[in-house]
């Protein structure tokens, strides 16, 4: 479907759509309960949704949550849109699947941007900024048999999301891997990118890994 965005909401791109199609491969149990986790326009909330989950989506900005409330209701499907800082509105809670898109775009700034668009993707020097606070802080929220879908790029290397992941005590694997040409904010920042050694000369096209962990019963 068409997704409605305002302005300065991420709009979605190959990383939701990849993360989509790996959603639809998942056997989800009746009634399940669902975490988008920086849910944007609620692209994978409402993924989730038709495969008739109970989703609740979160999302620190507000044009966000209420971009989400907007597709939603036109799309007729019911997502619970909360507004917070990444997992502090659902603190105690628990999810048979987490979903997150979270930015991982590696940045000359080590601090978080104060932009609100830059906010989608800018993730840091490594760009793990919000990926290790995933992998450190949502494997509590998961129900026994539970999984994690994240999904990044490997600029910012597969290999610790997958050592935090299993050093949480979960199960986790590279599920799904795909190159992509660069966006406009990859191809804004080549230059820096290379300069970090991040990047080839003549690289246009980013690898995705969608990395999938369960907790065991």
């Amino acid at each position: 479907m068409t997704f409605i965005s305002l302005p300065g909401v991420y709009a979605p791109q190959d990383d939701t759509a990849l993360l989509a199609e790996v959603l639809r491969d998942e056997t989800l149990p009746p009634r399940a309960r669902v975490l988008d986790v920086g849910t944007g326009t609620g692209a994978l909330a409402l993924a989730a949704a038709r495969l008739g989950a109970e989703v609740t989506a979160v999302d620190i900005s507000w044009r966000s949550v209420l971009t989400t409330r907007l597709n939603a209701r036109l799309a007729r499907l019911p997502v619970r849109v909360l507004r917070g800082n990444f997992l502090a509105p659902v603190a105690g809670r628990t999810y048979d699947l987490i979903l997150t898109n979270p930015p991982y775009v590696p940045a000359p700034g080590a601090a978080p941007p104060r932009h609100a668009s830059a906010r989608a993707w800018d993730a840091g020097h490594n760009g793990r900024l919000l990926l290790d606070r995933v992998c450190q802080e949502a494997p509590a929220l998961l129900r026994p048999g539970g999984v994690l879908l994240i999904v990044h790029s490997a600029l910012c290397a597969e290999e610790p999301t997958l050592r935090q992941l299993r050093a949480a005590g979960l199960e986790a694997e590279v599920a799904e891997r795909r190159y992509v040409a660069f966006g406009p904010v990859m191809r804004a920042r080549r230059h820096w990118l290379h300069a970090q050694g991040l990047l080839d000369p003549e690289q246009e096209k980013e690898e995705l890994v969608v990395i999938r962990a369960r907790r065991l019963r």
